[in-house]
């Protein structure tokens, strides 16, 4: 059974940092692209930043300069550093990653991971 298991969120004051990982578990093979969303009470759920298999990037332009998005296949993980956070940046973050398991490339999702920006 493969799992992605979030970490990193917490509490921060504006203009603080956090890094969020997302760690594959189970019986794989490794993973290819991953993905960080985010959600607000009441909003819809926002691509956040993503990266391929070959490690090209891309972010929204809310977080664009301010996090970066890395991976390492070696571990099995994703990460998201966040840097110079907003109180708009308070949401429920959830990592998405093409995972190889079974002789095939799944799609998973993590349970999410709340990060609160408030002095």
């Amino acid at each position: 059974q493969v799992q992605l298991v979030e970490s990193g969120g917490g509490l921060v004051q504006p203009g603080g940092s956090l890094r969020l990982s997302c760690a594959a578990s189970g019986s794989i093979f490794g993973i290819g692209g991953g993905n960080w969303y985010r959600q607000a009470p009441g909003n819809q759920r926002d691509l956040v930043a993503l990266i391929t298999s070959g490690g090209s990037t891309n972010y929204a332009d809310f977080v664009r300069g301010r996090f970066t998005i890395s991976r390492d296949g070696a571990k099995n993980t994703v990460y998201l550093q966040m840097n110079s956070l907003k109180s708009e940046d308070t949401a429920v973050y959830y990592c998405n990653m093409d995972v190889y398991a079974g002789g095939r490339l799944t799609n998973y999702w993590g349970q999410g991971t709340q990060v609160t920006v408030s002095s």
